[in-house]
């Protein structure tokens, strides 16, 4: 891995700044992951449900047929979509996530929790892919906290990441606090909050005492915090000015201020099955 900031969970070096790839179409997809990688990312993300993982793909060959890096110092996700959670189903999907990228993911992800079938079948499923080498290591996205402690009770390896949406407008207090007593950690997705953030005037206004966007404000108050953000894009200009935060830090009075932004109905995507609620961070 290059010598931007990462985190380690489990004995795996995880960037703390990644590329996501949520909604782009898979011309998209090569065409800015292979220029995120040129740019200096280091962590690419994406799901099967996202039909984008071939081309995902192709873009990591692109940038290393180019030069721009080698294969052991990318970090690769994938998740496992919701209709493959039987165990046949689910190292099923693995294995063909796994030859669509071309590459054996560093991370494979249960993308939400469902009721059926059990965690035990899902979880356990999970492990065998790990143990069969359709991956390196294993996680999860979208589990609340009371599901978050029973995936790990549950799993025989370490859970590394809980990926959930978290940018200014959402507390998230409960589960990072969750995913520290697990030895895990959060990734932030819609980590701008689509966009929001930019017309923000607090956040604007921290921006301008360091010489920085508020995407880039954003992102610094997210790594900050010890949280992986993934943001996405289809303009490498975009993706240039995201990577753009490693040279300044955000005062604890300025985190703060930004923490303070987040509000009961923050929450941007809810996805969440009736079975299950987030936490509750708001008396």
């Amino acid at each position: 891995m290059t010598d931007q900031p990462a985190i380690t969970v489990d004995g795996h070096t995880i960037p703390l700044l990644g590329f996501g790839t949520w909604q782009l179409e898979p011309s998209d997809a090569r065409r800015m992951v292979a220029e995120a990688l040129r740019i200096g990312y280091r962590h690419i993300d994406t799901a099967w449900i996202y039909k984008n993982e071939a081309a995902v793909g192709d873009g990591i060959r692109d940038a290393i047929s180019a030069g721009h890096v080698a294969r052991e110092d990318i970090w690769l996700t994938t998740k496992i979509w919701v209709a493959h959670f039987e165990r046949d189903a689910l190292l099923s999907q693995a294995r063909e996530s796994a030859e669509s990228l071309g590459f054996t993911p560093d991370l494979l992800l249960l993308h939400w929790p469902k009721k059926t079938p059990t965690f035990a079948e899902t979880i356990g499923a999970l492990n065998e892919a790990k143990d069969q080498g359709l991956t390196h290591s294993i996680g999860l996205s979208n589990f609340p906290s009371s599901e978050f402690r029973q995936a790990q009770a549950l799993s025989k390896a370490r859970l590394v990441t809980n990926q959930v949406e978290y940018h200014p407008y959402l507390k998230l207090f409960n589960l990072l606090a969750t995913a520290g007593e697990l030895g895990s950690s959060i990734t932030a997705w819609s980590p701008l909050a689509q966009g929001a953030v930019a017309e923000d005037a607090t956040i604007i206004e921290i921006g301008k005492a360091h010489g920085k966007t508020a995407a880039q404000v954003t992102l610094r108050w997210l790594i900050q915090q010890g949280v992986i953000a993934i943001p996405r894009t289809t303009k490498v200009h975009r993706a240039e000015e995201s990577f753009d935060i490693f040279d300044f830090s955000l005062s604890d009075e300025e985190m703060d201020r930004i923490h303070a932004l987040a509000r009961p109905d923050g929450r941007l995507g809810d996805w969440l099955d009736k079975d299950f609620n987030w936490d509750q961070e708001w008396a």
